[in-house]
C-alpha cells in the first residue's frame, strides 16, 4: 500500500510488542489518545498492559457508536488477566471526531464498515501486530467480523457482542426514525428515543440500569454537537446500507444480553450458528449494554474465553448448545390481549382518524385489525405519522407508531418510544392489562 504515514510514536512493524504498550496505572485514561495517520485518515488508540500478562496475545477492542475510551476504564482491569489491551477508534467512531479526510476532503461517510475493517488491518500491520484477539461490540462487531473475513491470518480469537447477520426491516425503521428526529432537531425526543431503543425499558426491573446512568446517557444524546450529529448520521447510514455481516472462520465467542431488544438474542444466536468454530452465551439480566449493567460478569466471561478456559460454569452467564440456540424465542416479550380492544389511530399533522381493533400488543409493538383492506392501505401510507390511542386508569393517552407490515386488513407496528414518560405509562398499561386478563381467566 502506497501510504503517507505519520505516527506520534516510534513504533515500527518489527519492534517487540513490549515497547509498544504503556504500563497501566490509574492515570492511564487521563492521557491523550495516541495517533496514526493513514492516507489522510486518523486512527486513535490506547495501548496499555500489565507487566505479568504483557507476553500474551494483545486484544483489540472496537466499541460501539457511542463508546469512548473512558467507557472502558472500569472494565480493563478484569481483562488484563487475558493480555495487553488496545482500545481503538477509527474515523467517526467512538471519540474519534474526524469526519473529513485531511488530504482529499472526502467525508468519513464514504467509508463503509468494510473499509474501516481494512484500515484496521493496515494499522495492525503498521504497528507490527502479527496476531491479535478482537473484541467487537454493537457497531464494532460488524467491523470485527469484516476484519476476520479480510485478514483471517491476524485473528487468534474473537468476541462479538450484539451482532446479527442481516438487518430486519423493523430495526432499520427504528434507526431511520432516530435520524428523522435528529434532522428535525427534536433533540430531547431524539435522546430519549435512542436510549429507549438501546435499553430494554420493559426489563429495567431486572437489568437494574440506574436512573442516573440512564439520565447521563440521555443528556449525552440530547446535547450532541453539530459534529456529533454528523457522526451519528454517518454511523446510522453505514448500518442502514449493511446487507450482510460475514461470519468469521476463527475461534469466536458470540455473546448478548439475555434481554437485548436491539439486536435480539435469537439474531445473535443465529449469527453464531453460521460460525464453524463458535461458542455462544447470554449475559443474564442484561440487555444491549451488559458492560454497563453486568460489568463484572461480562468482563469475566470475556477474560475467561480469551484465556482459553471453559465458560460453562461462570456466574451470571448462560452458555448454550447448538440445539438450545436453535430454539431461542424470536419474540422477547409476550403479546397480550387487552380488555377494551376497540380504539383508533390519529394523524399527527391532520384530523385523520382511523378506527382500529387491537388484536394483541406488548411494550414494543402492536398488531391491529382494521375494518377493511382499503383502510389498512390508507393507514400504511403514513408509516411514521399515526398514533395509537389507549385508555388506562388515568384516562386516554397516545403513542406514536411505525407501521412496518400490512396484510389484508391487519397492520403490524412498532411503538416509537420517543418519551420516557409515555414509555413508562405504556409499560404500566401492559402490566395492568395483563393482570386484568389473568384475573378474568381465573374466574
Amino acid at each position: 500500500m502506497n501510504s503517507i504515514i505519520k505516527m506520534d510514536t516510534e513504533v515500527h512493524g518489527n519492534m517487540a510488542q513490549y515497547h509498544f504498550f504503556d504500563l497501566y496505572d490509574r492515570d492511564s485514561f487521563k492521557k491523550p489518545a495516541r495517533t496514526t495517520w493513514i492516507d489522510g485518515w486518523k486512527v486513535e488508540y490506547m495501548a496499555i498492559a500489565r507487566p505479568d500478562t504483557l507476553h500474551m496475545t494483545p486484544m483489540v477492542i472496537i466499541g460501539g457508536a457511542f463508546q469512548n475510551f473512558n467507557s472502558y476504564k472500569y472494565c480493563v482491569e478484569q481483562l488484563f488477566t487475558a493480555g495487553p489491551i488496545i482500545l481503538i477508534d477509527l474515523p467517526s467512531m467512538g471519540s474519534n471526531q474526524q469526519i473529513t479526510n485531511v488530504d482529499s476532503g472526502l467525508s468519513a461517510g464514504t467509508l463503509e464498515l468494510e473499509d474501516l475493517a481494512g484500515m484496521l488491518g493496515t494499522w495492525l500491520d503498521i504497528v507490527g501486530m502479527q496476531k491479535v484477539a478482537v473484541l467487537g461490540m454493537s457497531l464494532g462487531s460488524v467491523v470485527a467480523s469484516c476484519l476476520a473475513h479480510q485478514r483471517p491470518e491476524l485473528i487468534e480469537r474473537m468476541i462479538l457482542m450484539g451482532v446479527m447477520q442481516k438487518t430486519r426491516k423493523s430495526w432499520r425503521m427504528l434507526l431511520e426514525e432516530s435520524l428523522y428526529l435528529m434532522q428535525e432537531q427534536r433533540m430531547d425526543e431524539f435522546g430519549q428515543a435512542v436510549i429507549l431503543y438501546l435499553v430494554n425499558h420493559a426489563k429495567m426491573d431486572v437489568t437494574r440500569m440506574s436512573p442516573t446512568a440512564k439520565r447521563l446517557f440521555f443528556r449525552q444524546m440530547a446535547e450532541f454537537t453539530g459534529t456529533e450529529q454528523e457522526r451519528y448520521d454517518i454511523n446510522c447510514n453505514r448500518l442502514l446500507r449493511l446487507t450482510n455481516v460475514p461470519t468469521p472462520e476463527c475461534d469466536v465467542l458470540v455473546a448478548c444480553g439475555q434481554y437485548d431488544s436491539f439486536t435480539l438474542p435469537h439474531e445473535n444466536a443465529n449469527f453464531a450458528l453460521q460460525c464453524p468454530n463458535m461458542q455462544f452465551a447470554m449475559i443474564a439480566n442484561a440487555d444491549h449494554v451488559p458492560q454497563l449493567q453486568r460489568r463484572k460478569e461480562t468482563m469475566n466471561l470475556f477474560a475467561t474465553y480469551l484465556r482459553g478456559e471453559s465458560i460453562q460454569n461462570l456466574e451470571g452467564i448462560l452458555p448454550m448448545s447448538r440445539e438450545q440456540m436453535a430454539k431461542v424465542d424470536r419474540r422477547g416479550e409476550e403479546r397480550i390481549h387487552i380488555e377494551q380492544p376497540f380504539t383508533h389511530l390519529s394523524h399527527r399533522h391532520s384530523d385523520l382518524r382511523i378506527d382500529a381493533e387491537v388484536t394483541d400488543l406488548n411494550y414494543f409493538g402492536v398488531l391491529l385489525n382494521l375494518e377493511n383492506a382499503a383502510l389498512a392501505q390508507k393507514a400504511a401510507q403514513f408509516p411514521r405519522d399515526l398514533a395509537l390511542h389507549l385508555q388506562d386508569e388515568e384516562g386516554e393517552f397516545e403513542i406514536e407508531c411505525l407501521i412496518f407490515e400490512t396484510s389484508d386488513t391487519q397492520l403490524r407496528a412498532l411503538f416509537k418510544h420517543g418519551s420516557f414518560e409515555v414509555a413508562e405509562r405504556l409499560l404500566n398499561f401492559v402490566k395492568w392489562q395483563k393482570a386484568k386478563m389473568q384475573l378474568l381467566e381465573a374466574v
